[in-house]
């Protein structure tokens, strides 16, 4: 017998107090939904109701169960409803994470589609390189480059980005061009001074093994925009992303170096708590970001996406 069914059977006869007034509801005979809650007790090896000639009550276990299956079917029923038409609509406030840079060109232009695609979602986007505390901040998710520090986050891969090594044609031309990695040492090197990905120092694969390299020069900054801008500018030498110096590329305002030694590309991650039960909200826009980023128009620079 179908389990579900027997599940429904029971919370109907629960809700209405009697076999007989369950059987009307569903048209069927009353002899039908005793076979199936005596299925379900059988199946479970416990006693759920308690059935006298003049009344109907739940025992200990019949009553927890009954909690158990009330949310479950109504998490199927709003799953159903949620991609039919005039379904369960997705509502709150949702919000969410995503390094600066990288959230201002790729993350924000997004989120007007989504919200009008969800008129009742209220959305707010928090644009920070800080590594936000998703449970105890109240975040819904986060977008994260690079390798998760957080082994307790559920993470979605969107795609991957490649971090290259670039400089204009103006600043290769009066300091020449570096063909090792550790020429970089003789160089001017912009370098990002916040905390995250770029602490350990700019990584190249050298003999198939990473090797981290620790650069210097006479500027550098905690704002990724300031150093891409500088680099075009001729100041130097910058280990930036391909979502931020690709269209540069394209255009001939930057020339990327040591491309044989460039590193493997780092995953572009949607992040969030791990939740039994996720809101609707929050699930809508997970498919929504994994759709975007799996269009090569929204997201050119990813190997895989």
């Amino acid at each position: 017998m179908d389990k579900l069914k027997q599940m429904e059977t029971f919370v109907s006869v629960a809700a209405r107090g009697s076999l007989t007034a369950a059987a009307n509801a569903e048209g069927v005979a009353p002899a039908i939904i005793g076979r199936r809650i005596d299925a379900l007790e059988a199946r479970l090896g416990v006693k759920l109701l308690v059935r006298t000639t003049r009344r109907l009550s739940l025992t200990h276990e019949g009553a927890s169960f009954l909690e158990d299956c009330q949310r479950l079917l109504g998490e199927l029923h709003n799953a159903e409803a949620s991609v039919s038409a005039g379904g369960v609509k997705a509502s709150g406030l949702l919000r969410v994470s995503a390094p600066a840079g990288f959230g201002r060109r790729h993350v924000a232009p997004l989120v007007p589609g989504f919200v009008e695609r969800n008129p009742e979602v209220a959305f707010s986007l928090d644009l920070n390189d800080r590594l936000v505390d998703l449970v105890n901040e109240g975040y819904d998710c986060a977008l994260r480059v690079g390798a998760l520090a957080d082994s307790s986050l559920v993470s979605v891969r969107l795609g991957e980005n490649r971090r290259v090594c670039v400089a204009s044609p103006d600043y290769l031309r009066r300091h020449g061009t570096p063909q090792l990695p550790q020429d970089l040492l003789r160089h001017r090197c912009l370098v990002y001074t916040s905390q995250g990905s770029q602490a350990r120092g700019w990584t190249f694969r050298v003999d198939g093994a990473l090797q981290h390299l620790r650069v210097g020069g006479p500027l550098d900054c905690s704002d990724g925009a300031v150093l891409h801008a500088w680099c075009v500018e001729g100041q130097g030498l910058a280990w930036r992303s391909m979502w931020e110096v690709g269209d540069d590329l394209a255009a001939g305002r930057l020339r990327e170096v040591l491309a044989e030694f460039e590193a493997p590309p780092v995953g572009i991650q949607i992040v969030f708590a791990q939740r039994k039960h996720m809101p609707l909200r929050q699930r809508l826009w997970i498919d929504y970001m994994k759709a975007c980023f799996a269009d090569p128009a929204s997201w050119p620079w990813s190997t895989t996406a």
